[in-house]
């Protein structure tokens, strides 16, 4: 009896555990696909950590605008640099930028960033998360 229970306890210990990773991952549901908005102004902070990398840009989406904060929100620092050629240091505090984005559902200012331009070279860096996220990749961008 006593081996029957500790296989019970056993078994629901993995249970638990493997539960706790499947709901740590959420989904990009919270974004606006169908629409793309446009912000211009500089970089304040890049956080370069898993699971997803963040960009906070200080700027406005409408010339007049009161600059605000926002939060574009990418796929993993792997994807994005198997994928995307970023690199840590890709986007830095300080950049002027113009990032095109999918805008979060609820209206926050924050989403799911497209593309970013930097002002002063011209080069520019995509992050989809649901391209980059696709099993074969590498394999479709070489064909």
């Amino acid at each position: 009896m006593k081996f029957k229970n500790l296989i019970c306890l056993v078994l629901s210990v993995f249970t638990f555990i493997f539960s706790m990773q499947a709901s740590a991952h959420h989904s990009t549901t919270m974004f606006d696909r169908e629409k793309v908005l446009t912000i211009s102004g500089a970089v304040k902070e890049v956080q370069w950590t898993n699971p997803h990398v963040a960009i906070f840009v200080f700027g406005t989406i409408n010339d007049g605008d009161t600059p605000a904060l926002w939060l574009m929100e990418m796929t993993s620092p792997g994807n994005l640099v198997r994928a995307g050629g970023w690199s840590r240091n890709a986007v830095k505090a300080g950049d002027k930028v113009v990032v095109d984005f999918s805008p979060l559902r609820n209206g926050a200012k924050g989403g799911a960033l497209k593309k970013i331009t930097l002002v002063d070279t011209g080069k520019f860096y995509t992050a989809d998360i649901r391209a980059q996220e696709s099993a074969n990749l590498e394999e479709r961008d070489q064909k």
